[in-house]
């Protein structure tokens, strides 16, 4: 039986080269938004898989993770149509 993986993120806006992270998520929306954490519990082989996705798009893009992880999570809710 695989023991599940805890995977959570930064739950306070990152700044990257002077820019928000948050800013443009809402738009017309003058201030950053702050970040929250997301924990999920997941097999350890999906933990890896997604570690190993999540950094290849980083360094193949030059994106910072905060982006990606936004994209995966819009993508995953686009795709469930929520």
């Amino acid at each position: 039986m695989l023991r599940p993986c805890v995977f959570t993120r930064l739950s306070r806006v990152e700044r990257f080269g002077g820019k928000d992270m948050a800013a443009g998520l809402l738009p017309g929306v003058g201030e950053s938004l702050p970040l929250v954490d997301l924990k999920i519990q997941i097999p350890q082989d999906l933990y890896i898989a997604y570690q190993r996705c999540s950094w290849i798009i980083v360094h193949e893009t030059g994106r910072t993770p905060l982006e990606v992880m936004e994209e995966m999570v819009r993508d995953f809710l686009i795709k469930k149509g929520c």
